[in-house]
């Protein structure tokens, strides 16, 4: 196998990885105000994230420079063509983070609840854009025969890509929900599993059409195939929360998320970014990558750093795997707000 298609198989992989694990954190923000009834409810949401989202950017951190070191010409064409949503989502991104450091700071209700607002929209904003972005990607997107984006902003909202984000927002929330039922006990657990199970009918109307119109527009046998089992594996979730088994609930919804990408990027293949003017000003896996030296070294390193950065985030959930109950949750340590002024 030629280290193009090695590498775009890892950017692959690096991208699922990335929707698995920020996937169930941007649920659990969107659903922030649905199963936080009052402050401790949401601090405990909040803590069931708390050691591992930040985590889980690494794997976008990882995937974006990967694009940039093994296909400079996709990242370039990328990054000027959907300049503004990126912006949108790294600047939706940048506050959230910034939220989950800075809403317990001050005993005040009204600076909390901006912080929250903060949290929810840069949960939701960023699990609507991936979707519309990556919709395009499959899709197409008029690039000249030099490879540049020759289309303007509300080229990227088109029907398909549309849809394509209102199924990484349905299936985020839903794998959310699926998280904070497994991750939390008590009254909070009960909430999101009943949540779970009545979000698992939607999104299987959402992200099956989405799944089959990317088929149906390809006819690609490897498509065809990952979008059935990654709608097999959405019924299975369904089952599952509807049945209160969390744990098999997740690891479906997982599946789900993972194989739903992998049928992206297998319908894309050989291309990493078609042209709708013209096939032959397509962006390909040869016309995009790199020199075959530099992706040797890549390769070399991945294959250095790779366990010991798997082996740490596992050691990571291993660590915080025991459910969470409000009766965890400790009193505030906040800074009185006339000391702030």
């Amino acid at each position: 196998m030629e280290l193009t298609t090695i590498w775009f198989a890892l950017i692959a992989i690096l991208w699922a990885g990335y929707f698995l694990l920020e996937g169930f954190d941007f649920g659990v923000g969107i659903l922030l105000p649905v199963l936080g009834r009052d402050d401790r409810e949401r601090r405990l949401l909040i803590n069931t994230i708390g050691p591992v989202w930040d985590g889980n950017e690494v794997w976008l951190l990882v995937a974006g420079g990967a694009t940039f070191a093994a296909f400079p010409e996709w990242y370039a064409t990328l990054f000027s063509g959907f300049y503004l949503p990126l912006l949108i989502i790294l600047v939706a991104l940048i506050l959230r983070g910034v939220a989950f450091e800075y809403r317990g700071k001050i005993d005040d209700g009204r600076w909390r609840r901006r912080w929250d607002l903060c949290i929810i929209g840069g949960s939701l904003v960023p699990a609507v854009l991936w979707g519309v972005a990556f919709g395009n990607i499959v899709r197409g997107v008029p690039l000249n025969a030099e490879h540049e984006y020759v289309g303007g902003f509300l080229d990227l909202l088109n029907p398909y890509a549309l849809l394509g984000g209102l199924t990484t927002l349905t299936l985020f929330t839903l794998h959310g929900a699926v998280f904070l039922a497994l991750k939390t006990d008590g009254e909070v657990r009960h909430r999101a599993g009943r949540l779970a199970a009545t979000l698992g009918v939607p999104a299987i109307v959402v992200a099956g059409g989405f799944l089959l119109w990317t088929a149906l527009a390809h006819h690609d046998v490897g498509g065809w195939v990952l979008s059935g089992l990654a709608a097999l594996a959405l019924a299975g979730a369904v089952v599952a929360a509807r049945l209160r088994r969390e744990g098999w609930a997740f690891l479906a919804t997982g599946t789900t998320v993972v194989l739903a990408t992998f049928a992206l990027f297998v319908t894309l293949f050989p291309n990493v970014m078609p042209s709708t003017i013209d096939p032959a000003f397509s962006l390909t896996v040869d016309n995009a990558s790199s020199t075959p030296y530099t992706l040797r070294v890549m390769t070399w390193v991945a294959l250095a750093f790779t366990p010991i950065v798997l082996g740490y985030q596992g050691w990571t959930y291993w660590v915080f795997r025991k459910r969470l109950t409000v009766e965890h949750i400790p009193p505030a340590v906040v800074v009185p707000a006339r000391e702030t002024a």
